[in-house]
This record gives structure tokens, C-alpha cells and sequence, in this order.
């Protein structure tokens, strides 16, 4: 379902499921325009109207565990980072947890709303954006780009969105299919300056350390003065060397 303009295509999701009628899995909602559209931890997605996918999909992962949350996470990255690495190549990683960057810069997110019940993850509304055909940014959304800004043309929403679509689709029945070591080990290969050492910022203090893996349930493990340590969501800041 294509709209014009919504708050956000997660919210418009789960409208739709919190009606009686129930939404089939794999229902997708795109919208031209969000104008309050989030990223993780309620940050704010900047997107010019009809420039940029930015979208919402329903899953219904009810076989892994809400302990197994994360492998979601691992594979809809992954599906994201398959079908945009034909354009983009090498430079393209995904960084911890689910965001999509070319080098340094931000390229596309993921927010993953779960909603577990009874010990199970009943529904799972994926809302995802990605910086196609936009030429240019606020300076307040920091430092992102597009794929139009990296190879100079424009590209048809419609088909990156089917290819997302289909990548995405395939690393899904994997996860069904019980692959989650291939998954993890995939998810770790792609990640942003993974074995690299880098600045970085928690509890105030800045230290340089190196990021070694992720642990299953999805904390960011870095070694750092011989030491490794897990991060969970917010208590990590990634920085760069001019920082």
C-alpha cells in the first residue's frame, strides 16, 4: 500500500493491527511523505517528500524466541545490505545494530517494533529508511548521504524497494529455517569497523577500542585495554577521529 503522507508508516502499521481485521504477513506500507517519521530511541528521520523509501513491513516471526529477538534484527540488515550492495559495493557496512552507512556516512535505518505475547513474538512492524534520490541535508541530521549523492544519478524507488523486499525475504526463511549461525556469522562479516580501532564515548569518557563481535541477544562487544566489554543500545557512541 502506497500513501501520500502519514505520521509514520510504524504507527500506520500498528493502526491496522490493533483493528479486528487481521493484516497479512509481508504487508508492506510505503509513504511519499512522513512527517514524524523515528528512528531508534524516538530520533528523528529527515526525508524530503517523494526522494527517499521510506516504509514499514509486517512480520510474524512467532517461531524464535523474544531471546532471540536480535536474529530478526541480524536478518533484516542483512536483507537490506544484499540488495544495496550490487550499487554500492565495498563500502557499504552495517552499523551496530541496524543502520546502513557507506563509509562514514549514514545511508539508511531500521526501527523494529516487536510486540511479544504470551512468551512470543506475535508481530513484528519493521519501518525502514533509506537515502535514495535526496541531494541534500539538514545540518542538524549530521552526516548522511544518498545513493544519488554517491553515484551521481537517480534510481526508482519502486525497484530498490522490491529488491529490498526480496533480499529481506530470503534471509527471513533462513531465519525460519533455523540458520542462525550463518546469520550471525554474515551480520558480524558486514559490520562497520569491525577489528578496527576507533574512538568511541560511554559513561562521558572517551576511549579508543575496537569492536570484536556482537553477543546473541545483540550487545556491541569491544576490546579495549585488553579487556572486552558488552554495550547495549545508547550506552555506546561511535565517534570519528575529529570528535
Amino acid at each position: 500500500m502506497s500513501l501520500k503522507e502519514v505520521d509514520s508508516t510504524n504507527n500506520y502499521l500498528k493502526d491496522m493491527l490493533s483493528n479486528s481485521k487481521p493484516v497479512p504477513e509481508g504487508t508492506v506500507i510505503m509513504a511519499e511523505t512522513q512527517f514524524a517519521g523515528r528512528g531508534q530511541q524516538n530520533n528523528v528521520w529527515h526525508a524530503q517528500p517523494g526522494k527517499n523509501l521510506t516504509f514499514s513491513l509486517l512480520l510474524k516471526p512467532s517461531f524464535i524466541s523474544p531471546q532471540q529477538q536480535f536474529d530478526l534484527t541480524r536478518a533484516i540488515s542483512l536483507g537490506v545490505y544484499d540488495a544495496l550492495y550490487p550499487l554500492l559495493r565495498d563500502r557499504l557496512k552495517i552499523k551496530w545494530p541496524n543502520d546502513i552507512y557507506f563509509g562514514d556516512r549514514k545511508l539508511g535505518g531500521m526501527l523494529i517494533e516487536n510486540m511479544i505475547q504470551g512468551g512470543q513474538i506475535k508481530s513484528s512492524v519493521i519501518g525502514i529508511g533509506i537515502n535514495v534520490n535526496q541531494d541534500n541535508f539538514p545540518v542538524e541530521s549530521g552526516a548522511p548521504v544518498s545513493i544519488r549523492q554517491i553515484l551521481q544519478r537517480d534510481y526508482e524507488l519502486q525497484q530498490i524497494l522490491s529488491q529490498i523486499c526480496s533480499h529481506i525475504e530470503g534471509w527471513y526463511l533462513k531465519l525460519k529455517a533455523g540458520n542462525l549461525t550463518f546469520i550471525r556469522e554474515k551480520y558480524l562479516a558486514c559490520l562497520y569497523r569491525l577489528n578496527e580501532e576507533h574512538l568511541f564515548r560511554s559513561n562521558n569518557q572517551v576511549f579508543t577500542g575496537e569492536i570484536t563481535g556482537a553477543t546473541v541477544i545483540g550487545q556491541l562487544v569491544v576490546l579495549s585495554n585488553g579487556e572486552e566489554k558488552l554495550y547495549n543500545l545508547k550506552e555506546i557512541e561511535f565517534l570519528n577521529k575529529d570528535k
